[in-house]
């Protein structure tokens, strides 16, 4: 009895998903002429091209995109297979766990993972990724476990659990002049603004809301981080419009004087997802991650 080479599932998987020899060649840690030579045995084995020249690409053939769910389910039920049979002792595991998320989620939850994981996985280390530092393709390429923020990914192969809701406040040192009158929106307008922004960006949401009462606010300072924002505040006369309110429970140990205020404005709070990669979803060290995540979250709304 002749028995394939499941090797050449996983490879034909990866070619699926990349669409280019060079890039699974990549993935799997090969040179491209080995991957070019695992191409013709997939075809071989197949009786099918499978990915074909168009301009100066490769597309998958007919075949090929009726294999392609097949195949995953394969791949990933394999991994799960693997993943569940070893390391299933959680006290003895010797892994790194890449998560994107801003400064905000580890600021709050942060700390009582990691004593969480000091109980249950001591040997275990978190890797904290920053958002915008990796692409879309991360989660299925492997190079994140999880991703977590108010954007919820492209891919609609990646699953998705919600995790909070997270409305915001405004922020300002107290004495602040702000606080002196009721806070209306005009007088929101007209003190100089704080913008945080991975991406560098003075504008968001708020600016169309004021724009609707025909009102436009001045933004002095852009930074990427609401950490780096809170102890620019301190000694200002900056306000920080769009404050987390589940980050509001870290400033007391900071030591920092600053005050919250209710937005004088209607925006709507956003929802924080956690995202992994399918291949992830029987994995006991990545479940346990997802549940903890989850467990820590509904314990601090609570």
């Amino acid at each position: 009895m002749h028995i394939p080479d499941m090797n050449l599932l996983v490879a034909l998987n990866v070619l699926l998903e990349e669409g280019s020899v060079v890039g699974a060649a990549r993935r799997m840690n090969l040179s491209a002429p080995a991957m070019s030579r695992t191409l013709t045995r997939i075809r071989d084995a197949l009786n099918d091209p499978i990915l074909v020249r168009s301009g100066r690409g490769l597309v998958p053939t007919p075949r090929a995109l009726e294999l392609r769910e097949q195949v995953r389910g394969v791949v990933e039920l394999a991994h799960g297979v693997f993943t569940q049979s070893q390391n299933s002792d959680l006290s003895q595991l010797d892994r790194t766990f890449s998560i994107r998320a801003n400064d905000v989620f580890f600021g709050v939850y942060g700390g009582a993972l990691r004593r969480q994981m000091a109980l249950e996985m001591p040997n275990a280390a978190l890797r904290v990724v920053p958002e915008g530092f990796t692409d879309d393709e991360a989660l299925s390429e492997g190079r994140i476990d999880l991703a977590i923020g108010a954007t919820l990914p492209v891919s609609a192969d990646l699953k998705v659990q919600r995790l909070f809701t997270c409305p915001f406040v405004g922020l300002a040192r107290e004495g602040h002049p702000i606080f002196d009158q009721a806070i209306t929106a005009q007088r929101f307008a007209g003190y100089d603004h704080i913008s945080v922004s991975r991406r560098g960006r003075a504008r968001g949401p708020i600016d169309a809301v004021l724009a609707e009462m025909d009102l436009e606010r001045r933004v002095l300072f852009t930074t990427p981080t609401f950490y780096s924002a809170i102890f620019a505040l301190a000694n200002s006369e900056l306000i920080l419009p769009l404050m987390p309110q589940l980050l509001l429970k870290t400033l007391e140990p900071l030591g920092l004087k600053l005050r919250a205020f209710e937005l004088p404005i209607p925006l709507k709070p956003v929802e924080i997802t956690q995202a992994w990669h399918p291949r992830l979803d029987n994995d006991h060290a990545h479940r346990w991650l997802r549940r903890t995540l989850k467990t820590l979250c509904d314990n601090a709304t609570a």
